[in-house]
C-alpha cells in the first residue's frame, strides 16, 4: 500500500567509474511510517504484503535499481514532537570486508529534512545535498510508478556522507 516508487542510481568509484558486483541492501519503514520491526512501537499500521528491506547486485556499470513504496515520516523519540523525514536506508557491501557504507538517502522538497538530527550533523549544505534524491523521469514508469535517481559515489571529494559510526 502506498505510492510505488522505482529507485535507480549507479555506486561510483572517486574518478566517476561504476563500481560492479557491490551488494546494494535497502530497509526502510512502509508508507505509513512504520517499520516491520519488533522494537517499531509506532501505532501506525503495518501493511501485511510490505517486508520493508531487500537487496540487489549492482551491475557491470555500477547499476541498481529496486521497486518499493515511498516512506513515510515516523514519530522520533528526540523530543516530544520529532519526526523523521522520509528515508529509505543503504548499506553497500563491496568485495572487501572493510568496505562496507552505511547511508541514508532523503526525498526532494520534504520539509523535515531541517529539523532532522542526522542530517543537522552533517556539516556542510552540500554534503547534505548529497544524500537526497532527485526526481527522474526516465526512471518513472507512466501510469504505474514515479521514479527517483540517486547515485552513491565512495571515495573522494564528491564521497555520500556515511552514517555516523561507519568511518573507514
Amino acid at each position: 500500500m502506498g505510492e510505488r516508487i522505482v529507485v535507480s542510481g549507479r555506486v561510483l568509484d572517486s574518478e566517476g567509474r561504476g563500481v560492479p558486483d557491490t551488494v546494494v541492501e535497502v530497509w526502510q519503514a512502509n508508507a505509513a511510517g512504520r517499520y516491520v520491526d519488533p522494537g517499531d512501537h509506532h501505532p501506525a499500521p503495518l501493511d501485511p504484503n510490505f517486508t520493508g528491506a531487500g537487496r540487489c547486485l549492482t551491475d557491470a556499470e555500477g547499476r541498481y535499481r529496486f521497486v518499493t513504496v515511498k516512506p513515510g515520516a515516523y514519530p522520533w523519540g528526540n523530543h516530544e514532537n520529532a519526526w523523521r523525514p522520509a528515508h529509505i536506508h543503504f548499506s553497500l557491501y563491496g568485495p572487501e570486508l572493510g568496505s562496507r557504507l552505511v547511508t541514508q538517502m532523503y526525498f526532494p522538497g520534504d520539509q523535515l529534512m531541517q529539523y532532522d538530527p542526522i542530517v543537522k550533523s552533517i556539516p556542510d549544505r552540500r554534503g547534505r545535498e548529497l544524500l537526497v534524491s532527485r526526481f527522474d523521469w526516465e526512471t518513472t514508469e507512466p501510469q504505474w510508478a514515479l521514479g527517483y535517481r540517486w547515485d552513491i559515489v565512495l571515495r573522494g571529494r564528491l564521497a555520500t556522507p556515511r552514517e555516523a559510526g561507519d568511518e573507514r
